[in-house]
């Protein structure tokens, strides 16, 4: 577990996920978030985005951690992955996390409300299509990802 890609619907905890489990494996964590949207949330055009993403992978060892959803080139990433970590939480959890921790706009909202029916099923195609080598680990609730997290702590070599 070198180059892992943190990915799920917004508000999921894939930021928290990313610095704890970067804490555990010591592995460099990128924020996509902070690195795609420009001043006063506008997006980065697709091409530089993926020219962006290119330059990241070429990194040995990384935790990314994103979902921009219609916004993103995700392919880039998963190509390079060698594990997929997915937080697939349920919208009342998701929606509760994002109301809790700041004002979001409407095409956010319409993202995280929609995100089964739109985005899920081309994640998952682009992950057969680009990752079918990658680990895929799914996480349904707070719970699974725990044991994960105890897991990867008891394996990981101490520092």
């Amino acid at each position: 577990m070198r180059r892992v890609v943190i990915l799920g619907r917004g508000a999921s905890g894939k930021s928290t996920l990313a610095i704890r489990l970067g804490e555990i494996a010591a592995l460099p964590v990128i924020q996509l978030d902070k690195i795609f949207w420009q001043e006063g949330l506008k997006t980065t055009p697709r091409d530089r985005w993926i020219t962006v993403q290119e330059n990241l992978v070429a990194k040995e060892s990384w935790i990314m951690d994103g979902d921009l959803g219609p916004y993103d080139a995700v392919e880039v990433r998963l190509r390079a992955a060698d594990t997929l970590l997915f937080l697939d939480f349920s919208l009342v959890r998701c929606a509760w996390r994002a109301i809790r921790r700041s004002r979001e706009r409407a095409d956010f909202w319409r993202w995280l409300f929609t995100y089964r029916q739109q985005s899920l099923p081309l994640l998952m195609n682009a992950i057969g299509k680009h990752a079918a080598n990658a680990d895929l680990h799914v996480f349904r609730n707070p719970k699974q990802l725990r044991r994960f997290l105890a897991h990867v702590s008891r394996e990981s070599p101490p520092r």
